[in-house]
């Protein structure tokens, strides 16, 4: 038996498939929506429909933006020379928020995980290696200390070392299985500084 309207029902449902949104917490979503005024409703609905349609990947390092080239990569004071490699945008905002990193990035969307059928060529590797062929002197693995992160950063590493191009993984004080995106900004400060070249 439906305990709920059809309304709050496909409410519920839909907050559900978020990640990380149990049922318990979509009700709690849906009926704090439900009581929330009509314009902040409206300015919610159009916020995510806006987000939706205006987000796209940055033409240079592949972070979500809503231009073409993201601040990061239009920031002049940027070193060009350095590119940090990050599984994702969030991984990237990690970073950033330490404010040691002056360096620019390269945004994988994933990491290598044959047991899902991800590979190689299902992230953005082929886009990394075409800007290596400009000046770059040293990549900086940021991937996470997972089986995929680490799986991911030895490949990288193999594609680059030939090149010549110095190649660096992130240090120690980032948690084996842990999320860059849900580490504290001095962990991460820590790591960068300890990076080592593989």
């Amino acid at each position: 038996m439906d305990l709920y309207s059809g309304y709050i029902s496909r409410l519920i449902a839909e907050l559900s498939v978020l990640p990380g949104i149990g049922t318990k917490s979509a009700q709690r979503l849906a009926f704090h929506i439900i009581n929330m005024p009509k314009e902040q409703v409206e300015k919610l609905a159009a916020a995510m429909t806006e987000a939706r349609e205006n987000i796209r990947y940055c033409n240079v390092c592949f972070t979500l933006t809503d231009s073409e080239v993201c601040p990061v990569c239009s920031d002049a004071s940027r070193n060009r020379k350095q590119i940090m490699v990050v599984e994702n945008t969030r991984d990237m905002t990690a970073y950033e928020r330490t404010h040691k990193y002056e360096g620019v990035y390269h945004v994988l969307h994933g990491a290598i995980n044959p047991s899902l059928g991800i590979g190689p060529a299902d992230i953005r590797l082929a886009e990394l290696l075409k800007r290596l062929q400009g000046d770059v002197d040293e990549v900086i693995i940021a991937t996470n200390s997972s089986i995929e992160g680490e799986t991911t950063a030895m490949y990288i590493s193999k594609l680059i070392k030939p090149t010549g191009i110095k190649v660096t993984r992130i240090a120690s004080g980032v948690p084996v299985g842990g999320e860059l995106e849900y580490i504290d900004e001095i962990t991460l400060s820590r790591a960068l500084d300890a990076r080592v070249e593989l």
